[in-house]
């Protein structure tokens, strides 16, 4: 069971920081200043302005990015801007004006962030699309942006989806394991679920229910403990099973074979554990359990039979003898 694969963002996505300069994309506002070093020039006062500065700018209005990735500077004319970074769309403005401006100075600032962002959805405080900082964000860091979670960590859930590749983990396990705690890109889609983990108890377990997990997974032991223990009247230790539906990819890994040839979606397995087998403690301590579950515990032969004779006695009354079949046969 300990080499069954794991869901890890990290295996699906890898620590790779993106770069630290954002760069403008589709849909951003940009909004751009220029001065000139001098009075009557292209963007500030005329020169017989006394009343105006020695250096004067002008904003351009704010522009939104379209689909050719471009945006108008009067004087300029069109200027590329998708995936160049602010910086760069300074240089390109500024070597353009170059013999038409006096010695321009330019400012590009994104007032709205469209492309450089990550949108979060599902059990979070405020979905959103989320903002990329410069110093490279991560998947909790994007989260906590959103408000957070509602729910539980151990009964929430974290899907980080991706150029069609979709890892789900729990959030416990990003808590718990920082390498799992991935960079985040423009783009990529995170949402967070809840889903409450449970198992069913049935059979000669001291309480026949749904029972909760109540943390990020429990093994066999812990299962068994949570339903109240096997029952002493009436438990056989050597009938332990846990009833699930595994992936075929796990399955395959049990080196059997599979139960119709058929591609299956889910292949249903029954585990059995003897736990009067002294080894077969240190298996449930390590035997993990999964959600949905299903934990039965057989009954004892001595039990079925004591079943039988309370249905006897309330016949025959408290005095009768049993007698085997085979007596009476002879």
């Amino acid at each position: 069971m300990t080499r069954w694969p794991i869901a890890s963002l990290r295996g699906s996505f890898g620590l790779r920081v993106p770069a630290k300069a954002p760069t403008i994309g589709v849909g951003d506002q940009v909004q751009i200043t220029i001065w000139e070093a001098g009075t009557g020039g292209l963007f500030n006062a005329p020169v017989n302005d006394r009343v105006a500065a020695g250096t004067r700018g002008a904003s351009i209005p704010e522009q939104i990015v379209g689909a050719e990735g471009a945006i108008t500077v009067p004087f300029a004319g069109r200027v590329l801007v998708m995936g160049q970074t602010p910086y760069q769309v300074e240089q390109a403005i500024v070597r353009a004006l170059a013999n038409k401006a006096l010695d321009p100075q330019v400012l590009v600032t994104v007032t709205r962030n469209v492309s450089n962002t990550v949108t979060v959805v599902g059990e979070v405080t405020a979905g959103a699309r989320v903002p990329l900082t410069a110093g490279g964000d991560r998947i909790l860091d994007v989260v906590a942006q959103a408000g957070g979670t509602k729910a539980a960590p151990h009964e929430t859930f974290v899907t980080l989806s991706r150029d069609g590749l979709s890892t789900r983990i729990p959030l416990q396990a990003l808590l718990t394991d920082p390498a799992e705690n991935v960079p985040v890109r423009p783009g990529d889609l995170i949402s967070v679920t809840r889903e409450p983990q449970t198992f069913t108890a049935a059979g000669a377990t001291g309480q026949n229910a749904v029972v909760p997990f109540d943390a990020i997974g429990i093994t066999l032991d812990q299962a068994i403990a949570r339903a109240g223990g096997l029952s002493d009247m009436r438990a056989d230790p050597g009938g332990v099973f846990v009833i699930r539906f595994e992936r075929p990819e796990d399955y395959d890994q049990l080196g059997l074979a599979r139960p119709v040839p058929n591609p299956l979606a889910e292949v249903p397995v029954v585990y059995r554990v003897n736990m009067r087998e002294a080894n077969s403690f240190f298996l449930a301590r390590r035997f993990p359990m999964h959600n949905k579950d299903i934990l039965f515990v057989s009954n004892a032969p001595a039990a079925e039979l004591q079943k039988v004779m309370s249905i006897i006695w309330g016949f025959t009354g408290l005095g009768a003898t049993v007698v085997a079949a085979s007596t009476v046969a002879k």
